[in-house]
């Protein structure tokens, strides 16, 4: 196979523990390494094994660095629960929603929310995306400098208001709902990784944080209220929501004699979920692909090219999407080399179980790395280069067996919104190529990463597109 390397897996002898991963000191553990340079410190420890132990400050866990074995975590989601800091702190702003519950409340969700995501639902969404990404970029102007992680989670935020809502929030709603969840984003991680005690002291910041999620939550409930008057299905993301009804074993006590509808706190952590989550991670993916395919002109002119011709001079629509296909090879090719929020993911082990060969005990805290994984040149080859022509019909089927591509996760939890996310992404992309070039200012070649995996403070250029080229 042209860009995928096997390598034989040894296994532990019964009753070995997990190794430490070299390079900790007394105390800290690994934290100096690992916040001086995050992603170096992921991409070592694949050359160290499949399993290691790790602690980084108040995170203590196994860190698992093979595709084969993260997969089996994937797919055991009651041995490997969700759970760790990064979910513990989610959870004060999306309560148990689809993303952050626990298995036992998670088959009855996702039944749930499942037909909010039906295919036949998505040329809707995306109607309503392209609309929101046409009424932004017409307002840029040639010549201006962007901050494109800002610009893009200001877009992808509006977007996902309008297709779960409907169009039905006021501006000035909006404007604020906007600000609010762009708070929280830049909140979370800090307050993630910040002692408990600290979080409380009434700082800017925390108050900041505090106001955000306070505002988003109210704002969210009161929607909620006034639809759940008139709950007909608009076509929103929301109505999909209020009309769900669970057929699985509605009031069985198996099923914690919950009912079939989802109660308006359900609701309300569904739709934070879905706007502040599912924004963030297209919102990364397009100003990374945005990044890339400004670093590579070559791959920039395909995409032109395959824009112009797609479109002739007509507004991007979903129907165009089976025909874009080089847009589509740059967003996959994209969440490659940055999987949003693919810095590291944990879980939690509910009941002692082996793992890799490995005794791991109930209680012991799981964690892997997408965007460690996905730069093996054991799966790829040339891992850290930009080239969206290695995701042909072999390459795609060669990682679904190597299960070395997860950009979204895996079993039973795999994002319920990957399509979605995908379709926003390449309709964006295309929109926006339409009609622009964007260059990386001066001193911008490689920026810092958040750790979202989002690119921090991305300045680019515009520069309008003329119409003659778009003929050429």
């Amino acid at each position: 196979m042209r860009n995928v390397l096997a390598r034989k897996r040894t296994t532990a002898d019964p009753g070995e523990t997990v190794p430490v991963a070299p390079g900790g000191l007394p105390v800290v553990g690994h934290a100096v390494k690992a916040l001086r340079d995050p992603r170096g410190f992921l991409r070592s420890l694949p050359a160290h094994g499949d399993m290691m132990r790790v602690s980084v400050g108040p995170l203590k866990a196994v860190m698992v660095c093979d595709p084969e074995l993260v997969s089996q975590v994937l797919l055991n989601d009651r041995t490997y629960d969700k759970g760790g800091l990064l979910f513990d702190k989610a959870r004060e702003v999306f309560g148990d929603g689809l993303v952050t519950c626990p298995h036992a409340m998670h088959r009855r969700e996702r039944r749930l929310v499942q037909p909010a995501f039906h295919r036949g639902r998505l040329p809707g969404y995306a109607q309503v995306m392209n609309e929101g990404t046409t009424l932004l970029t017409s307002r840029w102007r040639d010549g201006q400098v962007l901050d494109m992680p800002s610009e893009m989670l200001t877009l992808t935020l509006h977007n996902m208001l309008q297709a779960m809502l409907g169009g039905t929030l006021p501006p000035e709603d909006m404007r604020q709902a906007v600000s609010d969840a762009l708070e929280v984003l830049h909140a979370t991680y800090r307050q993630t990784f910040t002692p408990a005690l600290l979080n409380r002291i009434p700082t800017p910041g925390n108050r900041r944080y505090q106001r955000a999620v306070a505002g988003l939550h109210n704002t969210v409930t009161d929607i909620i209220a006034k639809a759940q008057v008139d709950p007909e299905d608009r076509g929103d993301l929301l109505s999909a929501l209020l009309t769900a009804r669970d057929t699985g074993n509605p009031g069985c006590p198996a099923d914690g004699g919950q009912s079939e509808r989802l109660s308006s706190a359900e609701l309300r952590n569904e739709v934070l979920t879905f706007l502040v989550a599912g924004s963030e991670t297209t919102a990364i993916a397009m100003s990374w692909a945005l990044y890339l395919i400004a670093r590579n002109p070559d791959i920039q002119e395909r995409l032109w090219a395959e824009t112009d011709r797609v479109l002739d001079g007509r507004p991007v629509s979903p129907d165009h999407l089976p025909d874009l296909k080089i847009a589509n090879q740059i967003i996959t090719e994209t969440l490659r080399l940055y999987p949003p929020a693919g810095m590291i993911w944990t879980r939690l082990v509910t009941a002692d179980t082996r793992l890799g060969g490995y005794d791991i005990p109930a209680g012991t805290t799981i964690a892997y790395s997408s965007y460690a994984l996905h730069r093996q040149a054991r799966h790829y080859a040339d891992p850290d280069v930009f080239n969206p022509d290695r995701w042909d019909a072999e390459m795609l089927h060669a990682a679904a067996r190597n299960k070395a591509y997860f950009p979204f996760g895996g079993g039973a939890r795999k994002c319920i919104g990957d399509q979605f996310a995908i379709a926003e992404a390449v309709l964006a992309l295309t929109e926006i190529a339409s009609r622009w070039r964007l260059e990386p200012i001066p001193g911008q070649n490689y920026p810092a990463v958040t750790a979202s995996m989002g690119p921090r403070a991305l300045k680019m250029r515009l520069s309008a597109r003329t119409a003659a080229e778009r003929k050429s």
